[in-house]
């Protein structure tokens, strides 16, 4: 078998199962592990798939660049922003992680509504310019302009010094097993400071983030309170989790 063609056998099976397994794979293909392995590595290499302990889950899309994510699922997103506004309400004091769906929940804000905002993204700190009754608290440190967020020893160590009572998070692929994860290591570290400061996490996800995996964990399923999804998405495997699926 031609390795194009096994390249793309892979990518029907992880489209299919939602899942690779080498061993099993090669002894079905009547390949070596070796060579499955190394087509799992340029593939995830093309960044078609993430890599796991013996095969390989699907890779987020989400953690292409700023520009192209503008771009991804806007519909979906208005209407998971919109959603997640009403778990918003005035006096409280909620953290809002950067990224274009968690923009949207900001645009979707009352312009009167009464709270605290605290955020480590300017992008998120500007688009509350007209809230007037919001006061907004911005974290700083080095800039991830992937995301347009601050992280760093700075950000973890400001974050460590607030209490929230609701955190937005925003995340690349939320997986049963593996749980959420994003594409940057010292962003995952921030994500995690935030919600050790949180008495509630949510995150809103597009559908192509529900199943797949980047490279570093942010937390497990147990961490979150509650996942908004669009009404089409199939969160399939999270039945028994333990947080709520609010359907946007």
């Amino acid at each position: 078998m031609l390795t194009a063609h096994r390249k793309q056998l892979l990518l029907e099976r992880l489209r299919r199962d939602g899942r690779i397994v080498a061993k099993d794979l090669s002894v079905e293909l009547e390949l070596s592990e070796d060579t499955i392995r190394r087509d799992l590595r340029e593939l995830a290499a093309d960044g078609l798939l993430q890599r796991v302990h013996g095969g390989a889950l699907p890779a987020s899309p989400t953690v292409a660049d700023l520009a192209a994510r503008r771009g991804m699922a806007t519909d979906e997103k208005r209407r998971l922003g919109m959603k997640a506004s009403t778990l918003v309400s005035g006096g409280q004091r909620i953290f809002i992680d950067g990224g274009t769906t968690n923009l949207e929940l900001v645009r979707n804000l009352p312009l009167d509504i009464a709270l605290t905002v605290i955020t480590h993204s300017p992008t998120i700190a500007a688009a509350l310019e007209p809230h007037r009754a919001i006061e907004v608290i911005l974290i700083g440190g080095r800039l991830f302009r992937h995301s347009m967020v601050a992280t760093g020893a700075a950000a973890i160590e400001a974050i460590r010094r607030i209490q929230v009572d609701l955190c937005f998070i925003g995340l690349t692929g939320l997986h049963p097993r593996e749980g959420g994860t994003t594409g940057d290591f010292e962003e995952a570290a921030v994500k995690r400071a935030v919600m050790a400061r949180s008495a509630e996490t949510v995150t809103l996800l597009t559908s192509e983030k529900i199943g797949a995996v980047s490279a570093y964990a942010v937390c497990g399923g147990e961490a979150l309170a509650s996942v908004i999804v669009s009404r089409e998405a199939n969160p399939e495997g999270f039945s028994s989790s333990p947080f709520e699926v609010i359907r946007a």
